[in-house]
């Protein structure tokens, strides 16, 4: 039996080669894509807002700017609750921390030496510098997705705008098809995620307040906020709330431990299987790998869009497999 021989062609070779190059390219302007993808998602969810107010007469353009300027002013509400207290609070536990832990080891020999930080203030002067390079950073990042946002929810037949002149009509209707499915799922997404920190803000706001913590209804929307991020988001909600719950008495501190602990246990093993196999249809597991995959490519940014990605690609090729069999 004679040998097989493997040829491989000139264009086999260029268009590997310009494959690889794409995904290096994509993976440069990954930030771009990330921005893209979640005025998308916010675009779908608002939609059917603009739709109701499309129904009753107002002009698309209005409709959109009404219904997108109620979104960034209940976003910007949200943040004006929780900040102000919040910085204030920890401000008066970082002048207080010497007697906090004298007052929770009173047998220690604890010594704090405060020439630590005039000894290190060019290096705290250098992370405040990145930090606030960071805020910047992300206030462009922030500011670049609520344009796309609004852009996306403004024009009504943006698949045809964008393929129109690669694709032919037919083809066109199938993105469009296709897109809308996708952005239908995401949007549910975005609900169910509005649904479980809805659900988690309100459990911790009353445990809060039955354990009697100061501005609970502060850390319980900064909990309920960071219920977006799975996993990582409620250990870092229930960081502050513990600190200022030291900073009264060691006994708050650990029921605000408790209390977080347990807000968390009802989180991972009942609300949020139970919402988001309801408003995803996606199986508890390929969720779970889907975010540890997002978070290997991409850090927390990738854990956070790890399931809508999932449902997004997952519908391309379903509903490109029914065209496929028409």
């Amino acid at each position: 039996m004679k040998p097989q021989r493997i040829e491989i062609s000139y264009k086999t070779i260029v268009f590997t080669v310009l494959f690889i190059l794409s995904l290096g390219l994509l993976w440069q302007i990954r930030e771009l894509i990330f921005s893209l993808f979640i005025a998308y998602i916010i675009a779908g969810a608002l939609k059917p807002g603009v739709t109701f107010l499309e129904k009753n007469k107002s002009p698309r353009v209005v409709a959109s700017f009404i219904i997108y300027i109620l979104f960034i002013l209940i976003i910007y509400s949200v943040f004006a609750l929780i900040i102000p207290p919040l910085l204030s609070e920890m401000i008066f536990l970082f002048n207080n921390l010497p007697k906090i832990i004298e007052s929770i080891f009173p047998h220690s020999n604890i010594a704090f030496n405060f020439d630590f930080l005039t000894q290190n203030i060019p290096s705290i002067a250098n992370q405040t510098l990145s930090f606030i390079k960071g805020i910047f950073s992300n206030a462009i990042f922030v500011t670049s997705t609520l344009f796309f946002g609004f852009y996306f929810l403004l024009e009504k037949n943006l698949e045809d705008k964008l393929f129109g002149n690669f694709f032919e009509d037919i083809e066109i209707k199938k993105i469009e098809i296709i897109s809308g499915r996708a952005q239908l799922r995401m949007s549910s997404w975005f609900w169910g995620e509005i649904i479980l920190m809805i659900v988690v803000g309100a459990m911790t706001y009353i445990g809060l307040n039955i354990i009697g913590m100061k501005y609970a209804l502060a850390l319980a929307v900064l909990a309920g906020l960071l219920e977006v991020i799975p996993n990582l988001g409620p250990i870092t909600s229930s960081i502050p709330a513990i600190l200022i719950g030291l900073s009264y008495s060691p006994i708050l501190g650990l029921y605000c431990a408790i209390l977080y602990l347990v807000v968390q246990q009802l989180e991972n093993n009942l609300i949020v299987p139970i919402v988001m196999k309801k408003v995803t249809g996606l199986h508890p597991i390929a969720t779970l790998i889907a975010m540890v995959i997002g978070g290997k490519l991409a850090g927390v940014m990738g854990v956070l869009l790890a399931v809508p990605t999932t449902i997004f690609i997952e519908t391309i090729l379903i509903e490109s497999q029914k065209f496929s069999k028409r």
